[in-house]
């Protein structure tokens, strides 16, 4: 330092005092005069102290001005650099989400999944993080985490006393839509599915309960009672997927059917083995009433997921890939995985009982419904298809102007019995159900920007 030109300045800084010496050779300051005191500067290096630096420093005004301008502009700028980002940070902590966030439609679509309420005032004002992003069902805000049971069970108890506790949990549900006409071909139905391994629940749309009593297993069954419901009424309301959460596959059937060739645990054990989320059993062609051909029975096969038909109209091969070649069961033995239920569950419409349409988009809740979805043939059924709600049946000529195009799809069956026997107007109701249901369908898909179909 002692053979350079230079400036020496102190900038003080909360008490403190910092020497700073410049070179006097650089470019930027040719409008001062340094060369001429260059040799006194030099001497007075040597002999510097702060007192006489900082006198030198007043008698060289250029210098200064330029520096304390300098720094002046530089404080201010680190200082509004930090409140603009603190204010800019809080902002968008606000709204719950960061520039990258904003207009991008994934994001959007994913902060849509939260949980209902998790964004209340109060749980945003908890005192940590942890406590923000916690996942509560609704309304259970206000309660200790530990208390909370978000799921339940058909799992009936004492009223005094422990239940044994070397019982094993039934692991599946067997779900019966009954009359008391079909007693006993639901009684043959109850004796194939052992208690053991199966919670059974019938539900009485008859409204006859008390004659089930002549049963032995009549007391180890669930009994629930509404008159002139169907079985998908009863399914929306009373087998909620957080109510059947523990069992590993459901069982949603209905009375009408000849189980003589059909073992229930050997079906889980296909199922399971196969990877099928949704599935019926095959059904028998020389004794079943057949409606999809898909359904029906393959001899020396143990799974099938496709129907094959080479000739005519609506063909079917391998590279199809949509109903009703592949993907499809029909909705009177349905039996579902409990990760397909919880989806099934959500889209049976409330006020839609006789769920037609459904069948048709099953498919959307098996993952990929070529894979996933299939009928059991070494375990088969046979499908009677007798008349039960709404009394005797009728010819397929008198559902002809159901079929009309021109007839309102949001018009349901008419309610006057002087039109039509009881059994005709069920299946009235029923056809104006699936168009409304497709037409629910159609109008969700286009409104749901978030959504994408799959076989699309």
């Amino acid at each position: 330092m002692k053979n350079k030109e230079g400036i020496l300045a102190v900038i003080g800084s909360n008490g403190f005092h910092s020497f700073l010496y410049f070179q006097t050779s650089l470019p930027f300051l040719p409008f001062c005069n340094f060369k001429k005191k260059a040799k006194q500067r030099k001497e007075e290096m040597k002999t510097f102290n702060p007192a006489l630096g900082l006198s030198n420093l007043k008698s060289r005004p250029c210098v200064c001005s330029f520096f304390v301008t300098v720094t002046l502009i530089c404080g201010a700028y680190f200082i509004g650099n930090a409140f603009v980002a603190k204010e800019y940070k809080e902002r968008f902590t606000r709204w719950g989400e960061t520039p990258t966030m904003q207009n991008t439609k994934s994001n959007t679509c994913k902060s849509r999944c939260r949980p209902v309420g998790s964004e209340t005032p109060t749980m945003q004002n908890t005192k940590s993080n942890t406590c923000k992003s916690r996942c509560r069902p609704v309304g259970s805000e206000s309660l200790p985490e530990g208390i909370v049971v978000k799921t339940s069970n058909l799992e009936m108890r004492p009223l005094w006393g422990s239940k044994n506790n070397n019982a094993k949990p039934s692991l599946n549900l067997l779900a019966i839509a009954v009359g008391i006409k079909q007693k006993d071909l639901v009684n043959q139905i109850v004796k194939k599915f052992p208690l053991s391994n199966f919670v059974i629940m019938l539900f009485h749309y008859d409204g006859v309960v008390d004659e089930w009593r002549n049963f032995s297993w009549s007391k180890s069954v669930i009994h629930v009672s509404a008159e002139n419901q169907t079985k998908w009424w009863f399914a929306k309301r009373f087998m909620h997927p957080d109510i059947v959460a523990e069992y590993d596959y459901i069982f949603l059937w209905d009375e009408d059917l000849g189980v003589e060739n059909f073992d229930p645990i050997r079906y889980i054990s296909i199922v399971q083995e196969e990877q099928l989320e949704i599935s019926q059993p095959a059904l028998d062609p020389y004794k079943s009433e057949l409606h999809h051909p898909i359904t029906v029975r393959k001899k020396r096969s143990r799974v099938h997921r496709r129907y094959y038909k080479f000739k005519g109209g609506g063909r079917c091969d391998a590279q199809s890939t949509g109903l009703p070649c592949v993907g499809w069961v029909e909705m009177m033995a349905p039996v579902f995985s409990k990760v397909a239920w919880r989806c099934a569950w959500y889209m049976i419409q409330n006020d839609l009982i006789h769920a037609w349409g459904l069948d048709r988009k099953l498919g959307y809740c098996a993952q990929d419904r070529m894979k996933n979805v299939g009928v059991v043939d070494s375990e088969y059924i046979v499908h009677l298809g007798l008349p039960t709600l709404g009394g005797n049946k009728v010819s397929n000529d008198s559902l002809a102007p159901i079929l009309n195009e021109n007839t309102n799809s949001e018009a349901l069956a008419p309610s006057d019995s002087n039109t039509a026997d009881p059994r005709s107007q069920v299946r009235w109701q029923s056809y104006a159900e699936m168009r409304i249901f497709e037409k629910r369908w159609a109008n969700a898909s286009k409104e749901d920007s978030c959504w994408i179909d799959p076989y699309q």
